[in-house]
């Protein structure tokens, strides 16, 4: 088992209501339209994911627990790794419901998308509060 820890914040704009993705990024902005976006100001994206972390969750048989928490509350997504993943982008950790695959991906075949938060925490996140992102590779 591997773990990875990003921090960031939420922002007034969150709106968590995208039905297939969720997103964390390292921008410090959000507008309206970023429905998928949980939260901003990520401390750390793929580049910063150790190799040996990458190496693994580029299985197809990859298993990621996604643990977000916010002001005592947490929301914890299931969602796997493949080979074909890229893991290249620079600023955004983009987890997905579908099997897509793009430089953002960070992983696919979620059990949750941002619609699917819960309403309580994605009122925390909209406070701007801190946010934990732990991501737990088995």
């Amino acid at each position: 088992m591997m773990e990875f820890v990003i921090n960031a914040r939420g922002h007034p704009n969150v709106r968590s209501e995208h039905g297939t993705t969720f997103e964390v990024t390292m921008e410090n902005h959000l507008t309206p339209r970023g429905d998928c976006i949980i939260a901003v100001d990520a401390d750390k994206a793929m580049e910063e994911l150790p190799e040996e972390f990458k190496r693994h969750l580029k299985d197809d048989d990859a298993v990621l627990e996604i643990r977000v928490e916010c002001n005592g509350l947490s929301e914890v997504i299931r969602a796997s790794g493949s080979r074909n993943l890229i893991l290249s982008h620079p600023t955004d950790l983009v987890v997905r419901k579908s099997g897509f695959i793009d430089g953002r991906t960070l992983a696919i075949k979620a059990g949750k998308a941002a619609c699917d938060f819960d309403r309580a925490l994605v009122r925390e996140l909209q406070k701007g509060a801190p946010v934990r992102v732990t991501l737990i590779l088995s």
